[in-house]
């Protein structure tokens, strides 16, 4: 992939996992990219391993001053806003049926998952109007959403509400900004060998796996080459979409 010299590109949840595989990506096809995390340590080993068009800086996305604080510092780094990926998330650890499920646990999800995009995304889309120049630039953000934005799972409430609500709140930004120049789609994973996934026994993860009609879990490049290309002119006319990268998943 190609297209992307001389574009700023800002990721989410970029020390590990999906976040860490797109913030290479973009690096490799031009980008000068900036990682966030609230774990700084790992978005600055990324960081320092792409080399000097790379920079990290710590973000807790659950917290808009911290939202309008990262773009900030892409702004004042690079000089403007081209690409944003909004991929920090948290999984669903209270695995409580609705009625028994805590709100802290339902507010922790919700404020990471579903907030987190939202202060990001406002951000960012300030960003990029600020900065001016032409609309046909390929400004664009990228939404990591899921497999459960489109289905369900028992035991998945939260989470399953907030990946619902990055859907949609994709797709009303998408036709929000439409006019300024700026792309917004989703790209929904199916399971992801992640860090979110290493509690997993190997019997456990078998099982998910075959969940997935291709018989296996996804590595996080491969939901990279999805945002990538969203990202980058070949998609210039993709806007208010939802992708899944599923192995099938929502095939059956």
């Amino acid at each position: 992939m190609s297209g992307f010299a001389g574009k700023v590109a800002l990721v989410t949840g970029a020390a590990s996992g999906i976040g860490e595989a797109c913030a290479r990506a973009l690096a490799a096809a031009g980008a000068q990219v900036v990682l966030t995390d609230l774990m700084l340590d790992g978005a600055l080993r990324v960081a320092r391993d792409i080399g000097a068009s790379a920079e990290a800086f710590a973000a807790d996305v659950s917290a808009e001053d911290q939202c309008d604080a990262m773009v900030a510092f892409a702004v004042e780094r690079f000089g403007r806003l081209d690409i944003a990926v909004n991929n920090a998330g948290v999984g669903n650890k209270d695995r409580s049926h609705v009625a028994d499920l805590a709100t802290a646990s339902w507010r922790h999800v919700l404020g990471v998952n579903l907030d987190g995009v939202f202060f990001s995304m406002r951000a960012e889309i300030r960003a990029m109007i600020a900065s001016g120049g032409d609309k046909s630039d390929g400004r664009s953000i990228v939404n990591i959403a899921s497999v459960m934005g489109s289905v369900a799972v028992e035991c998945g409430s939260a989470y399953v509400t907030a990946k619902h609500g990055v859907v949609g709140l994709t797709k009303a930004a998408a036709l929000d900004h439409a006019a300024d120049g700026i792309r917004v789609n989703a790209v929904g994973p199916g399971y992801v060998d992640t860090a979110m996934f290493a509690d997993r026994t190997p019997e456990q993860r078998a099982e998910v796996g075959a969940r997935h009609p291709l018989g296996r879990i996804a590595r996080p490049d491969e939901i990279a080459a999805m945002v990538t290309f969203l990202a980058s002119p070949a998609a210039s006319f993709a806007t208010g979409g939802y992708y899944p990268v599923d192995g099938g998943y929502l095939a059956r």
